[in-house]
């Protein structure tokens, strides 16, 4: 069936159809006569074929090529029987397309048999000479000459006819060679293996580029197709078939699918197939495509998706993916008998410091190690992401209740209180933890504020620990915003304010009335009156503690030279300052400004500093208060011994004031420990000569206390509250 099928396409291809095949027959001038004339023959003819092909035969086994084809004896007897056919049918049948047919098959047996086109034209020439002789008389000596002389012509022509040809035909082999060989050197230079499916009988293909991206010989690939598709990743084959059956099927106009295949060792390689089916002409099947090596572009691909999902540094989610990671943890709480799931906002206490000390690449360091070891905490399960900075998010599913997630944050907290070693240094990190449960249908950021709403409580708390979100926090936090966003409007609102609160000479028979006061800052927004603990640290982080400090600075001078005017000569002022504010380049040429504005004197202004500016020596802070003190302003050192500033601080910077804390005081006169942390600071700062004053005196017995240490200055809710200028005007005029 196969070789009838290609006889008719070869019929077709070289047109010896009808119209076509008349076409050559009239260039030939073939006529009906042409037609009788071989029938005339034909009795003859066949005698004459039968005698002719013994002795072409004979002929043909004087030659090495020939004698190899037609040692066979079978094979001798089949072409003799079929050449005898061919011959006789020479003289008796018409010329239509079923005889040329029958001559295009005996061109295919003797290619098969491997007749090259020399023995196959020449044997044509042999008999039209046998033919030519028996056809004239052999007594005739008038024909003999041109007899011989038309056999040398046919001998010559026949000999250019197979030259022509061979030529022709080695044209042909030439330029398909060639186009092969350019085809296969783009295939080697695309570095793509070609493969071949024969949907009809299965057979499978590969070129030696497929089987060596497998580390594997062509041999070794298989012949079915099965024995390629069971080297396909399990996962990847039920999408492979997907894309095979897409495309044979036709709803897919070409084949092109990336997946995974088995190498030799075991290992998978990605590859992209690409292919196209095809129907030949004789209408089988076949699906053919190449293989390209992928691997390094998955490699590529799959970096980058983890890089877009993971923290640089930490290795951790980030905070996109957290989201996503959320996403499904609500949405799983939605499930029928889903238990509890939860989060924890952890952030590092007082990271900044270790930034600003040891720099960003110990702060990075110091972030990694901290990431490893939250993972030590985490259940399995869990997921934890780098939020942003020094901030992590821990995601805690499948919680038999909420108290598993204060036991996790528990373990957090003991897995870092261990110190971290960085060669000879060692750090002890803490962190504030904020807990908050997860709920069916919530939203994420709902979910993230809760956890923030608690983490801020824990630090408000004194960091260090952990805290669960409730209710209330949510509305501590909204008053808590409230206040950040009005506090920063308030100085151009005009509704700062300031409270002096006096200083006394505690000494026996001297007049008990004011010596000096400290300006305290308040904030009086609407009908509340808002204590500086609640906005002076929004005021510092945003920078507007600078506008806001040289306005307390204009007002608390303003106001002590009004009262020195009055008749308070050498009364004195203190002015709480912030470490911000020292940063400053230009803040002592400001200072000045101020002094000279008001006209005070600048012994009778006193600039409070806490221990924290002392530790940080950065930028201009160091100059900035050796410049006051040159200037003549005092400068004195609030809640002393309550940090962790170091005695060499007393003599290193300009002070002139020590402020003995509350805390120290507060069970000095019944606490003998207390007693003696109070005389010896009161002691050290005689010797070095610093001024002591106590502040918080709350009782008489703590006056009693400081007079016997012979400390005769001080403040506290006992002498006097914080109170408007005018009252404290009220306390000379009524000479208390």
């Amino acid at each position: 069936m196969e070789a009838a099928g290609n006889l008719e396409h070869l019929v077709e291809r070289l047109g010896l159809r009808n119209g076509p095949l008349r076409e050559r027959l009239a260039f030939l001038d073939w006529s009906d006569s042409d037609v009788e004339h071989l029938l005339a023959l034909a009795e003859d003819g066949g005698s004459l074929s039968a005698i002719f092909i013994d002795q072409l035969y004979q002929h043909l086994g004087g030659f090495t090529e020939t004698s190899d084809i037609l040692r066979d004896s079978e094979t001798r007897a089949r072409l003799k029987q079929q050449q005898l056919r061919y011959y006789q049918r020479l003289f008796s049948s018409e010329i239509d397309e079923a005889y040329v047919r029958e001559r295009l098959q005996i061109g295919h047996v003797h290619e098969a048999v491997g007749v090259q086109l020399k023995w196959y034209l020449g044997s044509y020439r042999l008999f039209l000479s046998h033919v030519l002789r028996h056809l004239l008389p052999a007594d005739d000596v008038t024909f003999t000459p041109a007899v011989a002389q038309f056999d040398s012509l046919l001998k010559r022509v026949f000999f250019d006819m197979t030259l022509a040809a061979e030529a022709y035909v080695d044209a042909k082999q030439s330029a398909l060679r060639a186009s092969e060989a350019r085809y296969a050197h783009a295939l080697r230079g695309a570095n793509d293996g070609i493969w071949e499916w024969d949907l009809e009988t299965g057979r499978w293909y590969a070129s030696e580029r497929w089987a060596s991206m497998l580390e594997l010989r062509v041999h070794e690939v298989g012949k079915q197709v099965d024995d390629w598709l069971a080297r396909v990743h399990p996962d990847d084959l039920p999408d492979v078939q997907r894309a095979l059956d897409g495309h044979i099927s036709g709803r897919v106009p070409w084949l092109q699918h990336e997946y995974r295949i088995r190498r030799r060792n075991g290992d998978f390689l990605w590859v992209l197939m690409r292919g196209v089916l095809e129907t030949d002409e004789q209408g089988c099947r076949r699906l053919a495509g190449s293989q390209t090596d992928i691997s390094e572009r998955q490699r590529i691909k799959h970096k980058l998706e983890y890089a877009a999902r993971h923290d640089a540094l930490t290795g951790l989610l980030n905070r996109e993916q957290l989201n996503q990671v959320l996403a499904q943890s609500v949405a799983q709480l939605q499930r029928p008998g889903a238990r509890h799931s939860a989060l924890l906002f952890i952030d590092l206490d007082r990271f900044k410091v270790i930034n600003d000390s040891l720099g960003h690449a110990v702060g990075d360091q110091v972030l990694v190690r901290i990431a490893e070891r939250l993972r030590v905490s985490m259940r399995q399960g869990d997921q934890l992401a780098r939020f942003g900075g020094d901030e992590f998010v821990m995601v805690l599913n499948d919680l038999a209740s909420l108290d598993d997630a204060d036991q996790v944050a528990e373990r957090v907290l003991a897995q870092l209180r261990e110190p971290l070693c960085f060669d000879e240094r060692c750090l002890v990190v803490n962190v504030s933890i904020g807990v908050a449960p997860l709920l069916p249908g919530q939203g994420l950021q709902d979910a993230l504020q809760a956890a923030d709403i608690a983490l801020y409580n824990a630090k408000e708390a004194g960091k260090a620990r952990y805290s669960r979100y409730d209710v209330t926090m949510q509305q501590l936090a909204h008053e808590r915003l409230n206040i950040e966003s009005n506090v920063l409007q308030a100085l151009q609102r005009n509704e700062f304010e300031l409270d002096y609160q006096p200083v006394f000479d505690l000494s026996p028979g001297v007049k008990q009335t004011p010596v000096a006061c400290e300006a305290l800052l308040r904030w009086r927004h609407g009908d509340q009156r808002i204590a500086p603990g609640s906005f002076i640290h929004v005021l510092e982080e945003s920078g507007e503690i600078i506008p806001v400090g040289y306005w307390v600075l204009q007002q608390a001078c303003q106001q002590a030279r009004s009262w020195q005017l009055a008749g308070q000569t050498g009364f004195s002022c203190s002015v709480n300052l912030s470490g911000v504010q020292l940063q400053e380049a230009d803040f002592c040429q400001r200072l000045q400004q101020v002094l000279q504005q008001t006209g005070l004197p600048p012994r009778t202004l006193v600039l409070e500093i806490t221990e924290s500016v002392l530790l940080d020596q950065a930028g201009h802070t160091l100059p900035n208060l050796r410049e006051i003190a040159a200037m003549g302003v005092k400068l004195a050192l609030d809640d002393f011994g309550t940090g962790y500033c170091s005695l060499g601080y007393l003599n290193r910077f300009p002070l002139d004031i020590v402020k003995l804390d509350r805390s120290f005081l507060q069970e000095a006169h019944r606490n003998p420990r207390q007693a003696t942390i109070c005389r010896s600071i009161i002691d050290l700062s005689r010797n070095l000569g610093l001024q002591v004053v106590a502040e918080g005196i709350e009782t008489s017995d703590q006056v009693e206390f400081l007079l016997q240490e012979s400390c005769c200055l001080g403040q506290g809710f006992l002498l006097g509250r914080p109170m408007a200028a005018k009252e404290l005007q009220r306390l000379w005029a009524m000479g208390l």
